[in-house]
């Protein structure tokens, strides 16, 4: 009983630990205090001010656009990725997909930026954000799907080919659907990578582009105030939306089963 009330004790204190800024960040971005040093009131007049603020638009613009494109991008790649991982077993195959996974993120940012100066001669801007974004994106969409692949029957594949199914037929009404909840959370985990990433992006963004954590990261340079809280607020309800949707369309992506 005393080890059940530790362990519970230990818990919720870890728990706590990773809740309660999100929770303070959320309170005071209606908070009615410009400096935000203590409480003095409810108000709405952040959001408003978000709604104003061009500059703050704009990056939320750039944003969403280079995590739809590069998540769309990276569904694809690291499906396909995943495919060949689990179908062809090479060892070589894996270490180039997933190295960007464990790839320090400013490593690669570094490693990107160079690449993308001295290799291709390339101006730094929307273009190479969308890139790097889809070069860090592939590998975790290439997990997910191999791991969802690894528990699928190899009988169901020798079945639909006995039956007298081509390759794209059996990919189209065999492989695709029992993929197709590890391709959503592929797609959920790429899409909330990009729109949230800072270290790459600080790299890869080049003169006069801004994106919604570069922007974040300028203002709170001088101070955090209510209006990067209700912005924070904004990007957190965001992503509990794509949770929520992932859930519908595709439930056993979050529950872990095969």
């Amino acid at each position: 009983m005393r080890r059940g009330w530790r362990l519970w004790a230990a818990a919720l204190s870890v728990y706590a630990f990773l809740y309660l800024p999100l929770a303070v960040v959320v309170v005071y971005s209606f908070n009615d205090s410009r400096l935000n040093a203590e409480w003095i009131g409810f108000t709405l007049r952040w959001y408003e001010v978000l709604l104003h603020d061009r500059e703050m638009l704009l990056a939320a613009g750039n944003s969403l656009f280079i995590a739809l494109v590069s998540s769309l991008a990276a569904t694809l790649l690291g499906t396909m990725a995943g495919m060949a991982m689990h179908r062809y077993r090479i060892r070589m195959l894996a270490f180039m997909v997933l190295t960007p996974v464990a790839m320090p993120e400013i490593l690669l940012g570094v490693s990107l930026l160079l690449f993308f100066i001295q290799v291709l001669n390339l101006t730094l801007g929307m273009l190479s954000i969308v890139l790097a974004h889809i070069t860090f994106s592939i590998g975790f969409v290439a997990v997910i799907v191999r791991a969802r692949l690894a528990g699928v029957e190899e009988s169901l594949f020798e079945a639909a080919r006995d039956c007298g199914a081509s390759q794209w037929q059996t990919f189209r009404h065999i492989t695709l659907p029992l993929i197709l909840p590890a391709v959503v959370a592929g797609g959920l985990m790429a899409f909330t990578l990009s729109i949230d990433d800072f270290v790459i992006t600080f790299f890869t963004a080049g003169v006069g582009v801004q994106t919604l954590p570069l922007r974040i990261y300028s203002m709170i340079k001088i101070a955090v105030t209510p209006e990067v809280n209700a912005v924070s607020t904004l990007l957190m309800l965001l992503t509990l939306t794509l949770i929520v949707l992932a859930s519908r369309f595709a439930p056993d992506a979050l529950k872990g089963k095969a």
